[in-house]
């Protein structure tokens, strides 16, 4: 993540104006938690015990009692995340404190749930609830035997659900921009339900007659928007952009910027543009580790939907709301190619085999 500053401010429906850090931290929902007990619960920060590691620390896995709070034995109680941030001056504080600001007080399935913080001489940490299958770039990029590759369907529903994530942000009642959309920051629960994390660069939308928040351009190279990164203009069809961009890693099983690669193929929203022209191109880029587990019309409607969330005008592109009616209706045509596709083989009369129609656009892309 990008350096830069992030200013606290309200989060709706409140009047829109700064606040301190004790009233963001008494509105919040949150528990208080003493640093002693996260030292405990993580069996003091051990090595072995970290999750992740981000713009503005390590996340450890941890355990505690539910009803008392304490620290618990590892194993037992309630499975936590515990961020522990760098010492590193106003810009972590800031983001520590945007955090609370908005997962204290945002609450839906899409958004992973906060449930306290410690703020102690010169510790700052974050407690959430734990995400057992960890981020979507795990699943899509690490080569290891703990995160197999994410079938069609599972990748059809964390889009779908980080698309709804995205889409509670920017509605009314929250009115806020993501700024930081990218597989890392997509959790999984064990369900394969996807919730939005790490909340440090999030802003409040645009106030009533503005068209956009100016800010200082920060975000992640290769999610970002390219009219952010060149004006600093922040708008909701920004997040959308970088929707776009996770949509095609999860088509492709590649990375947005991916240097080990050949030069023309290092930046995946470049490289796939010609292919994204024609449908019959569009089988070309598609994940071979899911070969033979969508129809071609499904994987084009997805590839299509990529397409538009890239375009260069914003306003061209599809808000969150359609993203959500688009891949839900992807979500069916891909249930509706199953049924037909798992259709036993029906015989007439006298033993010969019927065949049936396929449905259209279902001769390639492996069905």
């Amino acid at each position: 993540m990008n350096g830069g500053k992030v200013t606290s401010a309200s989060v709706p429906p409140s009047p829109r104006s700064p606040r301190s850090q004790a009233e963001i931290l008494q509105s919040a929902n949150l528990k208080p938690f003493s640093f002693s007990v996260l030292k405990a619960a993580t069996r003091n920060f051990r090595p072995d015990s970290v999750l992740g590691e981000g713009g503005f620390g390590s996340v450890f896995k941890g355990w505690i009692d539910e009803q008392s709070l304490a620290a618990a034995k590892p194993g037992t109680g309630t499975v936590i995340a515990v961020k522990r941030l760098n010492h590193e001056g106003i810009q972590g504080h800031q983001e520590w404190l945007a955090e609370i600001n908005y997962l204290g007080q945002l609450n839906h399935p899409n958004l992973v749930k906060l449930i306290g913080y410690c703020l102690e001489d010169d510790h700052r940490l974050l407690v959430y609830e734990f995400m057992p299958r960890g981020s979507l770039e795990n699943h899509l990029f690490r080569r290891s035997s703990y995160f197999q590759p994410l079938s069609w369907n599972l990748r059809i529903k964390v889009a779908l659900g980080a698309a709804k994530g995205l889409a509670y942000l920017h509605s009314p009642e929250a009115k806020v921009i993501y700024r930081d959309f990218k597989s890392s920051n997509i959790l999984i629960d064990s369900n394969y339900n996807a919730k939005l994390s790490d909340f440090g660069l999030a802003k409040d939308g645009p106030a009533d007659g503005q068209s956009h928040v100016s800010t200082r351009v920060m975000g992640t190279h290769g999610y970002a928007a390219p009219e952010y990164m060149a004006t600093g203009h922040l708008t909701a069809r920004s997040d959308i952009y970088s929707f776009g961009v996770v949509l095609l890693e999860l088509l492709t099983g590649r990375r947005c910027i991916d240097k080990s690669r050949p030069s023309g193929e290092q930046i995946l929203v470049v490289f796939v543009k010609p292919f994204l022209a024609s449908k019959r191109k569009i089988l070309h880029i598609m994940d071979p580790r899911i070969d033979g587990q969508y129809s071609s019309s499904v994987a084009t409607r997805a590839a299509l939907l990529a397409m538009k969330c890239l375009m260069k005008e914003p306003k061209h592109r599809p808000t969150a709301d359609e993203l959500v009616k688009s891949l839900e209706q992807i979500q069916e045509l891909q249930k509706a190619s199953e049924i037909v596709r798992n259709e036993p083989v029906h015989k007439d009369d006298d033993n010969k085999v019927v065949s049936y129609p396929r449905p259209a656009g279902s001769t390639s892309g492996g069905v």
